[in-house]
């Protein structure tokens, strides 16, 4: 891999002026931003910054530990089987045999089953890709925007699906795929998480990281079964018209 890309350094091209301008504009009113002119969102290469990726597992860590009104009931499965019907709905019969559709209810059920047990649950963003990370210049703090998926769900989900996100590079030529050398390997799994459990509750033992650690690679299925039912939800509404540019609809159009 190549250096990292300081992110203060590369503006330009992350986001476009006018959005910039609103997100400034909201910030303003945040009570924890001192000069909302100083936010930056991340690039991609940002997440793999040891200093960065420290700041966000912190971050990751507070936000799990957030109280939201209502039940704390796990939203992942519910959520999955009801993406798994729209997607149903939307398909011809031809697109669904395609996708696999039938056989992915199948799946979800396995992957529950599968990862139910004793695991830690907690109010989780759930797409936190480079582009929802701010990052305060000045003050060197995060803060997480875009709360569209967020839910309580088990946080090993929430840690994966941003692992996964390591891979994407949405500001290329090809959005829609994923580049798994990216990936963060063990040493860098590892001294994430690390810093996830040891921001609140102090030094981990060496039991509880390798049973997160373990948790969050068997997360991985399920995060990219979520994308890939909402990329065949998004899509199919535009497939004919062209006129949808989300990475995970290019690729679906491209699959079909």
């Amino acid at each position: 891999m190549g250096p990292v890309e300081n992110p203060v350094n590369n503006k330009e091209y992350r986001i476009p002026g006018e959005a910039k301008e609103m997100l400034k504009s909201l910030a303003s009113k945040w009570e924890d931003i001192d000069d909302a002119n100083s936010l930056q969102t991340l690039s991609a290469s940002d997440l793999h910054d040891p200093d960065i990726s420290a700041l966000i597992a912190a971050k990751m860590k507070e936000f799990h530990g957030l109280e939201m009104p209502g039940p704390k009931d796990v939203s992942l499965w519910h959520r999955l089987r009801n993406w798994l019907k729209t997607a149903k709905s939307l398909c011809t019969p031809e697109e669904a045999k395609d996708f696999r559709l039938d056989s992915i209810e199948d799946e979800i059920s396995l992957i529950e089953k599968e990862f139910s047990g004793d695991q830690s649950i907690g109010f989780c963003h759930n797409d936190l890709q480079y582009g929802n990370v701010m990052i305060d210049e000045e003050t060197r703090s995060i803060t997480i925007i875009d709360y569209e998926y967020a839910s309580y769900n088990p946080i090993a989900f929430d840690i994966a699906n941003h692992f996964c996100e390591m891979t994407a590079d949405y500001h290329t030529d090809t959005p829609h795929i994923l580049d798994y050398s990216k990936y963060p390997g063990l040493e860098e799994r590892q001294r994430f998480l690390h810093i996830y459990l040891s921001s609140s509750d102090g030094l981990p033992s060496d039991i509880e990281l390798e049973q997160l650690l373990e948790n969050v690679e068997k997360y991985k299925l399920a995060s990219h079964l979520f994308w890939g039912l909402w990329g065949i939800i998004s899509c199919m509404p535009f497939r004919n018209s062209g006129n949808c540019t989300h990475a995970f609809c290019i690729f679906t159009t491209d699959v079909l």
